[in-house]
């Protein structure tokens, strides 16, 4: 397939443009390379410049590539962010993905799937949470995501296209063979924040908030190998070339990890020390979210290869290291 990947430049969007050559597939990347980089689209793989939400750039990409299915990963994903800024995230994430279903719709697009994440339910229990939940974003990021998969299921009902929404929970972890990685400077990923204040790369790591009513007083995130996730938009895509129908699932391991546990085997993963600070809790921060993947393993066959949080944090501490490297040789 010829496969449209918006924010291919991207952590997990540059995943899944591996993944599609690895299958043999046609990645074609639309990036604006706000957070993305040029070195990290592979040599042969088209890369086109611009913003999802110019309608006129998207139709002729999708036209001149003779495109079959959209991947969509361009997004602003920072929870804090979103709360001060919840116009900025309602016009990136859910207008500009109206103006690319509209490209989509135009094109004759008939496969799409989408970059969701587990921010559309809320605050969950302590149990993992099911693709049935009720929604209850509790951020602007939350919100403009689950107004995108609305819009989704509507254009798709209207216009004969089908979709895969993956509803993501905490991405880590970077591809085994580190052709790719985690690669923004401040990115507020966790298990970033902690491997780069082992490596020194930061004096000290805040932790926002410590009187949840967890075990250890800190949140609880289901954290899956960034790998593993983008094996799921393989098997997406693939369901949807076979003619599947239209899916909402759950991208997670069923299980989770506090903050506290998560510097904690950073720490010992590295054998180096990481200051952990303690802050106040964040606006828009969930107490637990854990997945039920049951349905992803049962509808599409989906086994993850590195349900492991030591492994996850190895990945990332030498992508980490590398990327170091590379950034002093510049």
């Amino acid at each position: 397939m010829n496969v449209l990947v918006t924010g291919g430049a991207g952590y997990i969007g540059g995943h899944m443009v591996l993944a599609l050559l690895d299958a043999g597939h046609n990645p074609i990347v639309f990036d604006n390379l706000s957070t993305g980089f040029r070195w990290s689209v592979p040599e042969g793989v088209p890369l086109v410049v611009g913003d999802v939400g110019d309608y006129e750039l998207v139709l002729r990409t999708l036209q001149q590539h003779r495109v079959d299915a959209i991947a969509h990963f361009a997004a602003k994903l920072i929870v804090p962010e979103s709360v001060s800024d919840p116009l900025g995230y309602y016009l990136n994430n859910t207008v500009k993905s109206r103006s690319l279903m509209a490209a989509a719709v135009a094109a004759g697009i008939k496969k799409f799937v989408f970059s969701s994440t587990a921010a559309v339910y809320g605050d969950t229990s302590d149990k993992p949470i099911d693709e049935n939940a009720p929604l209850g974003p509790l951020s602007p990021y939350g919100s403009s995501k689950q107004l995108t998969e609305v819009m989704l299921r509507d254009v798709a009902a209207a216009h004969d296209m089908r979709y895969v929404v993956l509803r993501y929970f905490n991405v880590a972890g970077a591809d085994p063979q580190m052709r790719h990685g985690q690669s923004t400077a401040n990115a507020t990923h966790l298990i970033k924040v902690a491997v780069q204040t082992a490596l020194g790369m930061r004096s000290h790591m805040e932790v926002f908030g410590t009187d949840y009513p967890t075990p250890d007083g800190t949140c609880i995130r289901d954290y899956i190998h960034v790998s593993d996730l983008i094996a799921a938009h393989l098997q997406a895509l693939t369901h949807l070339d076979g003619g599947g129908e239209s899916l909402v699932m759950n991208c997670g391991y069923g299980h989770g990890y506090s903050v506290s546990e998560v510097i904690e085997t950073v720490r010992k993963v590295s054998g180096k020390p990481v200051e952990a600070r303690i802050g106040p809790r964040r606006a828009g921060d969930p107490t637990t979210i854990v997945a039920d993947s049951s349905r992803i393993r049962a509808r599409l066959g989906w086994e993850p290869r590195h349900d492991d949080l030591a492994t996850i944090v190895e990945h990332s501490l030498r992508w980490e290291s590398m990327l170091r490297e590379r950034n002093l040789k510049l």
